[in-house]
């Protein structure tokens, strides 16, 4: 599944090529995705109007219109979009196609259907932090993201550090993958419970993810099945990675065989020397 970095990455690719595009028409496959496609509130909401901001929260891309309606788009497990020609054949998973007016369509992927795709009249995105994204943390690069909210929400519970910081609840985004790598760049076991992390490792803890996040954001994202941008691309900060998926290899920094474990159904990797 995209986790942030990946997500931003498609962000980014989207925003240059939808930016004051009007819609012209829209197309559905008729599948349904992990939910219907309310393709009639899509056109009525979207065909005819202007594209005025493409943004990212948590997982979650955001395609503002003139109106003031939204597409809120999740891409699930293999969804991905890109541009093609509207005269072009659609793939077999294009669930959903908008054509713009520059001749281009955007054509959402999706081979198992568990990306998910709404639509938002104006008068509903009023406060999105209140309705859709209510029970979701900050982001990351937020400064509301600091080592006393941490602490203050990590007291009394004996949750595995790991297990806490992919909880979204806590903080958006940071997924199994980045997880693993933020910890051994901070030197905190996966396992160690989160009521005994001081406010300092919590500080070094949120340094990591966000060192960790944003090179993989600069590395256009990990490819370890079938992610691609929005340019059809490969990302490639997997070639980074000093712990995930590496079981049984030696640790780049003491040479200690790499571990792994099984923690909240995740598979979880780890420097038994390094970390503590």
């Amino acid at each position: 599944m995209p986790e942030l970095p990946e997500v931003e990455v498609i962000c980014r690719g989207l925003r240059p090529h939808l930016l004051d595009r009007t819609v012209t028409a829209i197309h559905h496959s008729g599948k349904q995705l992990r939910r219907p496609v309310p393709i009639d509130s899509f056109c009525r909401e979207m065909v005819g109007r202007r594209i005025t901001a493409v943004t990212r929260r948590a997982k979650y891309l955001q395609i503002s219109m003139d109106s003031g309606a939204m597409l809120i788009l999740h891409l699930g497990m293999t969804g991905n979009l890109g541009f093609f020609s509207p005269r072009s054949e659609p793939a077999k998973h294009d669930h959903v196609r908008w054509t713009l007016d520059n001749d281009t369509e955007l054509r959402y992927n999706d081979s198992r259907r568990f990306g998910s795709l709404q639509i938002l009249a104006s008068g509903e995105t009023n406060d999105l932090e209140e309705t859709v994204f209510k029970t979701t943390g900050p982001e990351p690069f937020h400064d509301a993201f600091s080592p006393e909210y941490l602490h203050r929400l990590a007291k009394g519970k004996e949750l595995a550090v790991k297990v806490f910081i992919m909880n979204t609840r806590v903080v958006a985004g940071v997924g199994n993958i980045y997880a693993s790598e933020s910890l051994f760049r901070a030197g905190i076991l996966p396992t160690k419970k989160v009521q005994t992390i001081s406010k300092k490792d919590w500080g070094r803890l949120i340094t990591a993810i966000r060192e960790i996040l944003q090179q993989a954001i600069d590395c256009g994202g990990s490819t370890i099945s079938n992610f691609i941008n929005a340019r059809q691309e490969k990302g490639y900060f997997q070639v980074n990675f000093k712990v995930y998926g590496r079981r049984g290899e030696p640790c780049p920094n003491c040479q200690e065989k790499i571990e792994k474990i099984r923690l909240g159904g995740r598979a979880s990797y780890f420097c038994p020397m390094c970390q503590k």
